[in-house]
């Protein structure tokens, strides 16, 4: 295999493929907030989020830690990219004027429809074939107060079915794909390429 030579890059994100998440958190009044993120990974039942420091989820989860973490396909991208400029906070944040706007009811700006959840106050997005009620158990600053790091543990999680193995617990890789930021791009999963060798579900690729 021939390799090139290397950059020495600032890039001025790195998104470098990241799966989207939609939050909902309750607001103070009952109601709840619905946002975009693209920094959360697994560990076990566990899952870590990355707020901004200023954001409306991070202030709700500070207050009341249930939430709903609700990912994304790709056939769902335009509605994600109505909420990514909504923000629920009111006044808006001044960091965040020149980019957002406040929007109380973001389900209906972008037409998606909650689904009351079974363990958590926050709803369910009915369109996201996987929706992982939860709670917020430890919040953490970084970035010199510019982001919070919310550790939060899975309490149940819902799939549609036509992404489950039939007769068992297993996500089938072949019928689920994420919606991937990607550098500021969206894009869903390319065909497999491998099977990993702790993999409990049958190879797909051909």
């Amino acid at each position: 295999m021939t390799t090139r030579p290397h950059l020495v890059i600032r890039p001025s994100i790195l998104y470098f493929g990241t799966p989207v998440v939609l939050l909902t958190t309750e607001n103070a009044d009952g109601t709840c907030n619905l946002a975009p993120i693209s920094s959360a990974w697994a560990l076990g039942q566990r899952l870590v989020l990355g707020l901004g420091s200023e954001s409306h989820t991070a202030r709700n989860l500070a207050e009341r830690p249930e939430l709903v973490i609700n990912v994304a396909s790709p056939e769902l991208w335009e509605h994600v990219e109505r909420l990514a400029p909504l923000t629920g906070a009111d006044p808006v944040p001044e960091a965040k004027r020149p980019v957002y706007r406040h929007e109380r009811d973001k389900f209906a700006a972008a037409g998606l429809t909650p689904a009351a959840a079974d363990l958590v106050r926050p709803p369910r997005v009915a369109e996201c074939a996987l929706q992982l009620e939860a709670r917020a158990c430890a919040l953490t600053p970084g970035g010199a107060g510019l982001f919070v790091t919310v550790e939060c543990e899975v309490l149940r999680v819902h799939a549609a079915q036509r992404v489950v193995v039939p007769g068992t617990q297993h996500i089938d890789p072949a019928a689920w794909s994420p919606l991937i930021y990607n550098f500021r791009h969206y894009h869903g999963l390319a065909p497999e390429v491998g099977h990993g060798f702790r993999s409990e579900t049958a190879r797909t690729s051909v």
